[in-house]
């Protein structure tokens, strides 16, 4: 597989940061780098550009990295803070004059179908998002000359897709990856995992939780994503992560 390039296009919880009405030491940091959008990333070969899932955000997050051109979308599950910007599709298929591809498992098909019911009706409004849905389950697949290996982790009951593309893995929304699972993570360079906050949540991995199942997968540079505001500050947890851990942050790229 070529060479990619990866782009955190949101590294924020549902809720984003600043969330609203909140006036703590994270929603009013002027470090920019505390300005979370809902999760989400970018990756480019050199033919080949994909995003993971479409959040609320997903309008500004491609106007912002200047995302002019979109081959596919694959989604890790079905939460609204990472299926609900599909609508804004339409301007692909208004430049491109082709479908959007998507990626889903089938539970995912079933409440992006639900959610855009105009999107898939026999007769369309004119203008309407144009959408091919491509069905996935564990089986490795490809999009363009990006190779990609799901992978199964669990948000409290709900089954999640996490991503491997090469070397580089992208989890969100997890707090459990059963051991058959963690042996395809395995020989990672990069690893990118939930880190909603320090506190025990019934979802998602706390900060303490993600670092211990880094240092279990022996993964050597690690980055934390959908961060919630109860956190803290970027500057002060960066510092205080082990080596070859940090938090992600918004626009920040990886290259492997």
């Amino acid at each position: 597989m070529s060479p990619l390039k990866i782009t955190f296009l949101g590294s924020g919880t549902s809720s984003g940061v600043p969330m609203i009405a909140c006036e703590c030491e994270v929603c009013t940091s002027q470090d920019k780098r505390d300005n979370r959008l809902r999760s989400s990333i970018l990756v480019q070969s050199a033919t080949t550009t994909i995003v993971v899932d479409s959040t609320p955000d997903f309008r500004y997050q491609m106007l912002r990295a200047k995302v002019k051109h979109l081959d596919a979308i694959i989604f890790t599950h079905p939460h609204k803070d990472h299926i609900a910007g599909l609508d804004d599709v339409r301007a692909y298929n208004f430049f491109s004059h082709k479908p959007m591809n998507i990626y889903a498992n089938e539970m995912t098909q079933m409440a992006i179908i639900r959610e855009f019911p105009y999107a898939f009706a026999e007769s369309k409004y004119p203008g309407v998002p144009d959408i091919q849905i491509h069905a996935i389950d564990l089986e490795p697949f490809s999009v363009g000359d990006i190779d990609i290996i799901p992978i199964l982790v669990w948000h409290m009951q709900m089954p999640v897709l996490g991503f491997r593309f090469g070397n580089f893995t992208y989890i969100t929304d997890a707090n459990r990856i059963d051991l058959a699972e963690q042996e395809k993570i395995k020989g990672s360079k990069y690893i990118v995992l939930n880190a909603l906050r320090h506190e025990k949540h019934i979802s998602h991995f706390t900060l303490g939780e993600a670092v211990s199942m880094v240092k279990s997968l022996n993964v050597p540079i690690a980055y934390f994503t959908h961060i919630s505001h109860q956190l803290g500050l970027h500057a002060v947890i960066n510092q205080e992560l082990p080596a070859g851990m940090q938090l992600a942050y918004d626009g920040l790229m990886v290259e492997c």
